[in-house]
Order: structure tokens, then sequence, then C-alpha cells
């Protein structure tokens, strides 16, 4: 089966032709931002200062990176996987004025980012836990690290993508949340178990 590969910076009319389930891999500048570099963003911005890079078309990765420095000064990446992303949630209408088509994490994230994703017309996609050595392979090298005096995990890191995936579409422009979908499936399947006539008559 061919791998549905998209180039980075992505578009805004093929970023809403995802649906929910869709699986793909990308290639381009992949930008990882965990918490520290969230809150870092959006005190650059309220003071009117430049931004290290332009986000528009771009991809997010919540993520922290394995890297290690080597003697020339370059960095050498072991491995890279999602961190969750809910912590995020309070930046979705941020992340969407800066022009980002793209979010990656895990575990989902909740109304305001569906409706973020629905307005600015970008999507969430979903990375494999646990997979931080398989992900890593899908980074062809370290382009460069902004903001490293936050940390190795919370900098901002800019890798070169050559077939970064599988990543599952798992949040995408018209409001679909597969998250919300299995919450609300659960939620079906135990009021059927349970319906509320039998739990008052044992009651």
């Amino acid at each position: 089966m061919e791998k549905n590969i998209l180039t980075v910076p992505l578009g805004e009319e093929e970023v809403r032709a995802l649906k929910l389930g869709d699986i793909i891999y990308l290639k381009g500048r992949l930008y990882t931002s965990r918490d520290m570099a969230h809150l870092r963003i959006k005190e650059t911005l309220e003071e009117g200062k430049p931004l290290p890079h332009d986000f528009e078309g771009g991809v997010l990765f919540h993520a922290g990176p394995v890297a290690l420095k080597r003697e020339d000064g370059t960095w050498e990446l072991k491995a890279v996987g999602p961190t969750s992303s809910i912590r995020m949630e309070p930046y979705a209408d941020m992340i969407g004025k800066l022009g980002i088509r793209a979010v990656i994490g895990k575990g989902g994230m909740e109304d305001k980012t569906a409706a973020a994703c629905k307005k600015y017309g970008y999507v969430y996609l979903q990375g494999c836990p646990g997979c931080a050595a398989m992900h890593g392979e899908g980074i062809r090298s370290i382009l460069g690290v902004d903001w490293i005096d936050l940390g190795v995990t919370e900098a901002m890191w800019e890798f070169d993508a050559e077939c970064f995936g599988p990543l599952i579409v798992a949040m995408d422009t018209e409001g679909g949340s597969i998250y919300r979908s299995v919450i609300e499936e659960g939620v079906r399947r135990l009021e059927a178990l349970y319906p509320a006539g039998e739990k008052e008559g044992r009651e």
C-alpha cells in the first residue's frame, strides 16, 4: 500500500481535505514545542517581538527529544516521541493564528482545539505512543534549536523529516474528534448495559 506522504509547508486546502482516521506521513520541517515553549511563544507575541520562525503552513510536534551534543557543537537525535497534548489546550487559538496546519501529539485535545481546528484549518495528528525510536528514524537531521535555555526537552527543535509517521488524523477541520467519539460510544454502551430503570429498581 502506497504511503500518503504530505510535504511541509502544508496548504489549508489539502489539510481541510483530510478526514478522521486518515493515515499520513510528513516530509519537511517539523518544530517541537512543549509546555514551556508554548509559554515562550505567548510571551514573545505579547512583547511584540519576532518569533524565531515563520510557522505558516508548519507542523508543531508536542515532544521532547533525546538528543546528544557532538564535539563539533551539532546535535544527534536518538529518539523522539509524542507527549500528552492536553496541557497545551489553552494555546489552541494562538496556534491557529500562527498559521500552523498540523499538531502532533498523543492523547488528544478538547473543545478549544476542536473549535480552533475548524476555524483556522489545522488538524491534530495522533503519534504512536511508545515508539520514540521509530519516530526518530523518520527524522533525517536536526536543523537547529531555539530557546535551549529552557532545557533539552522543553526547547524548540527544528527537524528535517524524511518520512515521519505513521500519524492518524484524530481531530479534523470539521470539528470531528476520534477521542470524543470513543467517549460517546463508551457512554452509549454503558447506558445500554445499565438502563436508568434497572438502576433505579436495584436501588
